[in-house]
């Protein structure tokens, strides 16, 4: 059996998850060098910035990740189809539920700056957007992705709680202010929130629920129960493609990051901000450990549903087996038609309201010499359960970080572990205004067979010195000069 590489890769990527949004610039979004690309983690990391002024170019961050479906590397730079069990290899023996999905985020002109060493303010711009479905065990998958109708399923009944896919794409404008809240001794306190204009470009969602289905034969289907609803919006009928879609003001919806840090700074000596070398702020890394909490992604859009959305009660005896699912000369709006006609429409409203991927972010980092760190960040996803219909999800998951920093080099080695048990470890590099990384590098590199990948890929403007006593070139600092003082600050 062939598929169209596109389609395939579709369909994994929808086929089954609770994760199409996650953090952006994995294992590196908590380094003290982040910057701009720190705040979307945690707005309060934007406080007493290590720079004066931290300007993004562009920044990509995309990934693809299933539970079922394994592919051969090498078939995935080959021609346009792909095989079953040469090309791509079905996890038929699974146990429990099975997930995919995927994302890509655009990190477009942004900008941070610091007002002084206590305030910065920052303004972010993003495209998101993300697939993601599942909820079914392998059972249900493989009753409909090897060869549906097959005969080996005559008269068993299919039954599924719950199955569900959805996708989303936005656009983004985000303002954030972040400042020292409360700076005594060797505590210190750091809080921020962000402000987001959203508009939404597409949206959709399909869900089922409650189904039970038995195959009659190759003929034959009977839905005993379930019910299906589905909808995008509006805009999706107008055609042009999805590169026609895009407009920054449509479809307006707020959105909200909250944000508070934590440093412990027992070699502060209880001093404010220095200034060395005439570098800005390098008292912004004087800490030994901190520790960070952030609410994100809170809030939605709210959109116009295509005439063709619906809300269905499925239940039907003898229908034909192979019109249950699309066929290969119609198009998306003329199926959603199709199922309207056949099956028995409820009511339902004429808009839907996409949530965000709202989350809880966790950050621990522990600074051992100044070069050398290890952070541990985790992610839980807060829209992640079954009971809304529409929205955006990201993953929960653990990612412990060590990683090597200096001001013009870094190197980090994140290691993570996802709510599906999938374990990774990757790499990323930050040269100068460049940085670059996967966090599932190692684990993709020495396997045939993969079912995940990311990357993220991005350019940046910041201060670069090359003074020869600079701070980050030696200097314990103990008798750093306060500034605007002369000589050692022994009574401030």
């Amino acid at each position: 059996m062939h598929f169209s590489k596109r389609t395939l890769l579709l369909l994994t990527g929808i086929l089954a998850a609770t994760a199409a949004h996650g953090q952006i610039f994995p294992g590196y979004n908590t380094s003290q060098y982040a910057g701009i690309h720190g705040v979307p983690f945690n707005p309060a990391l934007a406080a007493g910035s290590r720079y004066r002024w931290d300007v993004n170019i562009v920044g990509v961050d995309a990934r693809a990740t299933n539970t079922y479906v394994k592919f051969e590397k090498s078939s995935l730079l080959s021609g346009d189809s792909l095989k079953r069990w040469r090309d791509f290899f079905p996890d038929t023996l699974a146990t429990g539920k099975q997930y995919g999905w995927g994302s890509a985020d655009l990190m477009g002109p942004s900008a941070l700056y610091s007002i002084d060493e206590k305030q910065s303010i920052a303004f972010v711009w993003r495209v998101r957007g993300g697939g993601y479905g599942g909820g079914v065990t392998a059972n249900t998958a493989n009753f409909f992705s090897l060869n549906y109708p097959n005969p080996r399923y005559n008269n068993r009944t299919i039954a599924e709680s719950y199955g569900a896919g959805f996708g989303h794409w936005w656009n983004e404008f985000a303002l954030s202010y972040a400042r020292v809240i409360k700076d005594q001794g060797v505590h210190r306190w750091k809080a921020g929130a962000t402000l987001k204009y959203l508009s939404g470009q597409a949206a959709v969602y399909g869900v089922g629920r409650d189904g039970s289905l038995k195959l009659e034969n190759t003929d034959l289907i009977d839905i005993n129960s379930g019910r299906v609803a589905y909808a995008y919006n509006t805009e999706l009928d107008e055609g042009g493609g999805w590169q026609g879609l895009y407009s920054p003001f449509q479809n307006p919806g707020i959105g909200l990051d909250l944000g508070v840090v934590y440093e412990w700074r027992p070699d502060n000596d209880g001093f404010d901000s220095y200034l060395e070398g005439g570098d800005w702020n390098p008292d912004a890394d004087n800490w030994k450990a901190r520790f960070g909490l952030s609410v994100v992604d809170i809030g939605g859009i709210s959109y116009d549903k295509s005439p063709v959305s619906a809300n269905l009660d499925m239940r039907v005896n003898d229908f034909p087996s192979r019109m249950l699912g699309k066929q290969k000369e119609e198009s998306m709006r003329q199926y959603a038609n199709r199922l309207a006609n056949t099956f028995q429409v409820e009511e339902s409203d004429d808009k839907f309201f996409m949530n965000l991927p709202t989350a809880v972010h966790l950050m621990g980092d522990y600074n051992f010499n100044g070069r050398f760190f290890v952070s541990a960040a985790a992610t839980v996803a807060l829209t992640s359960g079954t009971k809304d219909d529409n929205k955006t999800s990201a993953l929960t998951q653990l990612m412990v970080t060590p990683r090597f920093e200096t001001r013009h080099l870094g190197a980090y080695l994140p290691v993570s572990v996802n709510r599906y048990g999938q374990a990774d470890a990757g790499f990323a590099l930050r040269a100068g205004p460049l940085v670059v990384g996967s966090s599932t590098l190692f684990t993709t590199l020495f396997q045939s067979r993969i079912n995940r990948a990311d990357v993220f890929v991005a350019l940046r403007v910041i201060p670069i010195r090359f003074s020869k006593w600079s701070w980050d070139k030696g200097g314990d600092g103990i008798f750093r000069r306060k500034r605007k003082t002369l000589g050692c600050p022994t009574n401030i």
